[in-house]
């Protein structure tokens, strides 16, 4: 994986989405697998602040700031990652 797809990887936790799971069950019909079960679990995964952290250590800058002052980058930070994130949905 490259460092842009590893950014993006980031930038999607810090911001959070939706995954699903499948989990399917097979019997032997025969000489055949069949499919006998199917479950599909959707899931919301919530922002990960320490993804947001690693985003704002990257940030120039940053080294110094009480966390107050922290704090508030984070939220700009999550801010500008949801309108990245919803501009770049396909």
């Amino acid at each position: 994986m490259n460092d842009d797809g590893v950014k993006k990887a980031l930038i999607r936790c810090a911001v959070g989405f939706d995954t699903s799971e499948i989990v399917e069950e097979y019997a032997a019909d025969g000489d055949e697998l069949k499919l006998v079960k199917r479950k599909v679990t959707k899931r919301d995964v919530p922002p990960d602040i320490k993804a947001v952290k690693m985003l704002l250590d990257g940030e120039a800058g940053v080294e110094g700031l009480s966390d107050e002052e922290l704090e508030e980058r984070r939220k700009k930070l999550v801010e500008m990652l949801k309108e990245e994130s919803v501009d770049g949905k396909d």
